[in-house]
Order: C-alpha cells, then structure tokens, then sequence
C-alpha cells in the first residue's frame, strides 16, 4: 500500500497520466517531397500537361485549390505538415487547408476529411524564402495505428492558394498523381468528392514534409541523394523505389514504428551548383551540402541516413573533381554529426551509369571518377557503415548496369542506362542490412 501512495504522489507532481503520455510520445517524420525550386525547374516523371493548371509559371497558383496525394511511412493519430515558400519570391497565403484519406483519384473517405489550422486560425501567410508548420491535426478516423490495414494507405493534402502565388516551390519527380483545380476556382479543400479536381500533376507542390506523433521508440531512417533515390524510371503510383522496399522491410520486423523518409532530388549534386536561389535556379536543386538543414536536420525522429550520390556531380553538367566531392561529403558529414552525434550515417556506393543514352552521362571519366568516390566510401572510415548499391547493380562484363535492369518501368522505355527500373531498385532496397539502421550512442561521437 505504501508504494501504491508513492506512485500516485509521483504521477501528481509530474502532472499526472495526459504527463505520463505526453511524454511517451514525439514528433517523427513520415514523409518529405524536398523543395528543389521554382516550377517548372527541375526533372518531372511522367507529367500530365500543365498549362491548364499553371498558365503562367511567374504568376504560378491564381486562386486554386491543390489536392496532394501522399504516402506516410508510418502512422500515430495526430499529424503536422510543413508547408514551404522557400523559393517563392513574394508571400503565400493559404487556407482551406485539410487531410483526409484517400478513397482513389481525388476522392476521399467518406467523413475523413479534417480541417487544419495555424497558430489556431484557419488561414497562414509564409513569407518568401520560409517556411511554416501546421497545428497538430487529430486524425480521427486512425483509430488504431498500428493495424495492418494502414501500411500503404495515403493521405490527401487539401488547400487554398489565396489570390497569385507567384513562383511556386515544388518538388518536380513526385511520381505520384496529385490533383487541382483550375485558377480562380476558389477554396473547394472541404469536398470529399473528386468532381471539382479535373487536373492531374505528378509533382508535390508548397508542401515539403509531414510528421506524426508517434510512439518514444519510433524513429525515422533519411534516403538523401539524387535522381536514383527520388526513383526516376520505377513504377508511376507503383511505390516501388528503393526507399519503398527499404520500409517495407522494415515494417515487416518492426511495425508501425520506423519511417523511411525519400529526401532524393532529381538531378541533385553533393557539391554544386555553388550559387542557387529563385532568381537562378538549377534543375536538380540546392547542393546537397546547402540542404542539410532543411532536409535532414530539421526534420523529427530522424536517427539513421543513407546517402547515396555524386553521379551528377562528375557529368558533363557538373564536371567536378574527384578532391571536390569528397571534400564537400566530408564537410557535410562532419557537420551531420556535430549537430545529430547520435545519428548513425551510411554510406551507399554509387551505381554505374556507363554507356547511359543521356547525353549528360555514362562516358569512361565520369565511370573513373565514379570508382574513386565508391572507393572513398568505402574505405576512409567516413561512415558508420557502407550499403554496396554498386555491387548489387553492377554488371561485372560490361561496367554498366546489368541488362534486366535497365529497361524504364515508368514508360515502358528501352531505359537510359543511368536509372535502374523497378527490378534494380529492388535488388538495391534488398542489399541494405537492417543491423545498420540504428540510432547510434551520443558518446560515440
């Protein structure tokens, strides 16, 4: 009986059981599509015609309403979404913002849709070069979490655009079909119906992450790279990259609590370009270097990354030195773990784009430069460990990709030679071993 008396007390003065939960539970990411720039910059899969949604890329949304189609990787019963201007040029203001479920095309669950807010009101101005978390949002219609019923479901990011955008931030290779409405078509975010949503874009646009509030245990392991982690030439709507295989993995031994979060970019470099910003944008983004903050550090839960990039630093685009890339992943790494010690960061060799279609890649000093970053990775005690993405794809006979990969699953294409299809990405989200992908003691810094 006294110890009873002692547990009480103890749960009073802590400020009882909502203290006790409140504190068994935390913010982790559950998914991101990394703003790169300005529509229309960068590199789109499969896009849909947009010049009846987007007449104009200067004046960019004209009172529209968005319906984004995305996939968390993990699931609690309250979300928060990030939504981002950093490379808008003039304020953006939002409302009618809401989350619901996504029945198929634009329509929603019935009774699922739910109103989301900012600072408690129902409307937000993100001022040029910011961006802005939303309120907790309960989703009420997640009753149990960890059920086997929501891995893979996806949520419907619902908003209004108020009067002309301006540049719109976007995250261009979504490979996911995304909907809205046609300009000055006003506020229709509160309809679970699809009637009002004619357009289609495989691009996310304003919104750049969103996180759940999960369990004290949960956490969230990072993909940041390129084109090949973005997932261009896997399966249009097919969620079939190599970060999608990984957290299928993982969901399997673990459940509902380790997210995997795709921060690739299409066309991204480790290094360049030196200069980037809305008034001179580049298709493939910030330098990873420059990105760090927004899309690694800032984002909750996340304990393990794996970075796999630098094929575009040595095309003919960017045609950097092998001294130059690794001298920029190092910086880059050094300041990941002064800031996150306790993050476990691996290392993934860089797959072959040797005798690639685009004429940006596949020629014999690219693939040098190539086998001396792989063999950096591999060797300088840089990473907490090393994923051997290279090994997995490499065709030993030709120095390129092996056959059955190359063939483009989005299109149906012979394939660039650059990108592995649906069957590659596979091959790779298998190679990876799960022991890696655990967060790592604060004193082995």
């Amino acid at each position: 009986m006294p110890g009873l008396i002692l547990i009480v007390i103890a749960a009073l003065l802590m400020g009882g059981p909502q203290s006790a939960l409140a504190a068994s539970q935390k913010w982790v990411a559950t998914w991101a599509g990394s703003a790169q720039g300005p529509y229309p910059v960068g590199n789109p899969s499969a896009q849909p015609d947009q010049q009846f949604a987007f007449p104009s890329a200067a004046t960019g949304a004209r009172d529209q309403t968005f319906r984004l189609i995305l996939r968390p990787s993990v699931w609690g019963r309250q979300a928060r979404i990030r939504v981002t201007n950093v490379f808008g040029t003039q304020p953006l203001s939002i409302d009618g913002a809401f989350v619901g479920l996504q029945l198929g095309g634009a329509a929603l669950m019935k009774g699922s849709n739910r109103p989301v807010t900012f600072a408690g009101k129902a409307s937000v101005t993100v001022p040029a070069g910011q961006s802005t978390w939303s309120d907790p949002v309960t989703l009420s219609f997640v009753r149990d979490p960890d059920a086997a019923e929501w891995a893979g479901r996806k949520l419907a990011l619902s908003f209004h655009v108020a009067g002309d955008s301006g540049p719109m931030t976007w995250h261009a290779k979504a490979l996911t079909t995304s909907f809205v409405i046609e300009p000055g078509a006003s506020a229709k975010g509160q309809t679970e119906d699809e009637a009002a949503f004619p357009f289609a874009t495989a691009s996310w646009f304003f919104i750049d992450a969103v996180e759940m509030n999960m369990p004290a245990d949960s956490f969230a392991v990072l993909a940041f790279g390129d084109s090949i982690t973005d997932g261009t030439a896997s399966t249009m709507n097919g969620d079939d990259r190599w970060p999608d295989v990984l957290a299928r993995r993982l969901r399997a031994v673990h459940g509902n609590r380790i997210a995997v979060i795709n921060a690739g970019i299409g066309g991204n470099q480790i290094a360049g370009p030196a200069d980037y910003g809305a008034s001179k944008p580049f298709p493939g983004g910030p330098a990873a270097e420059q990105r760090l903050d927004r899309d690694v550090l800032a984002l909750s839960g996340i304990s393990a990354l794996i970075w796999l990039e630098g094929i575009n630093d040595f095309s003919r685009n960017g045609n950097a030195s092998v001294d130059t890339v690794t001298g920029a992943l190092k910086r880059s790494v050094a300041r990941l773990r002064a800031s996150r010690p306790d993050m476990t960061i691996l290392g993934a060799t860089v797959v072959s784009a040797l005798g690639s279609s685009s004429a940006a890649h596949g020629f014999p000093e690219q693939n040098d430069k190539r086998k001396a970053l792989n063999e950096v990775i591999r060797t300088s005690g840089l990473f907490d460990g090393i994923v051997d993405f290279d090994k997995a794809t490499l065709d030993p006979q030709t120095g390129g990709l092996k056959p059955e990969f190359v063939p483009d699953s989005t299109t149906g294409g012979p394939g660039d030679k650059l990108h592995p299809n649906r069957t590659g990405y596979l091959a790779m989200g298998q190679v990876i071993d799960l022991s890696l992908l655990k967060p790592r003691p604060a004193a082995r810094r």
